[in-house]
């Protein structure tokens, strides 16, 4: 697999675990608001394997909390550079390497409980991820009959540098959050993954077009 993130340091790091655990891993520096960059990553990965198969988008940045009246606009544009125009700009370059390569695959992009419900808290990083069910579910339908399904998960409270960013601005919020929440605890990032790597896989091969919750009840 090839990796593609911002932070060159958690790249290797990851890379040397997936290696010593005798998987086959590479990694490449990737700014997803980027369109050379997110074009690069996806070239990359066709030299180095000769194909793609599937494709994971999990790059987010959130905001400040407050209400959106309190937002700076350059902040507004940053979140859809990120959040929005970062997984179209790698969904058109993964669809036209599968296309290219393997002829089938799948694709799964990182929404947010947050997407779900009004969001006063985080109302642009919200609103940015409804967008992108939006989009997650057009793809599906538009590339469905190609053979390439295009899935969401939408987490919940997950410990991640996030929504340690998040309690730090906002302090309790995770206490709060997992009140709301029927399994009363934050997610292991990994729990998150395993999620994303079931919609991957030939398992949910008749799974396309979902938003999959993977919130601890939150939202039931």
């Amino acid at each position: 697999m090839l990796l593609a993130a911002r932070t060159e340091t958690q790249l290797k790091a990851v890379t040397e675990e997936i290696r010593a655990a005798g998987g086959t891993a590479e990694y490449v520096r990737c700014d997803a608001a980027d369109p050379a960059s997110v074009r690069a990553a996806v070239d990359r990965t066709v030299e180095l394997y000769g194909r793609l198969d599937v494709a994971f988008n999990n790059a987010a940045t959130s905001q400040r909390p407050g209400p959106m009246d309190q937002l700076p606009e350059s902040e507004f544009d940053e979140i859809y550079a990120v959040n929005l125009k970062g997984p179209w700009l790698a969904m058109n370059a993964e669809i036209a390497a599968i296309r290219a390569t393997a002829g089938t695959g799948a694709i799964v992009n990182t929404s947010s409980v947050g997407s779900l419900m009004g969001n006063p808290a985080l109302p642009a990083y919200g609103a940015a991820k409804r967008a992108l069910n939006s989009l997650t579910a057009s793809a599906a339908v538009t590339y469905g009959p190609e053979g390439i399904r295009v899935n969401a998960i939408a987490p919940g409270t997950t410990q991640t540098e996030m929504i340690d960013e998040w309690e730090a601005n906002t302090p309790g919020i995770v206490e709060q959050l997992n009140a709301q929440t029927p399994l009363g605890r934050a997610a292991d990032p990994e729990e998150v993954a395993q999620a994303a790597a079931w919609l991957l896989s030939d398992r949910a091969s008749y799974v396309t077009g979902t938003v999959l919750r993977v919130d601890g009840g939150m939202r039931a």
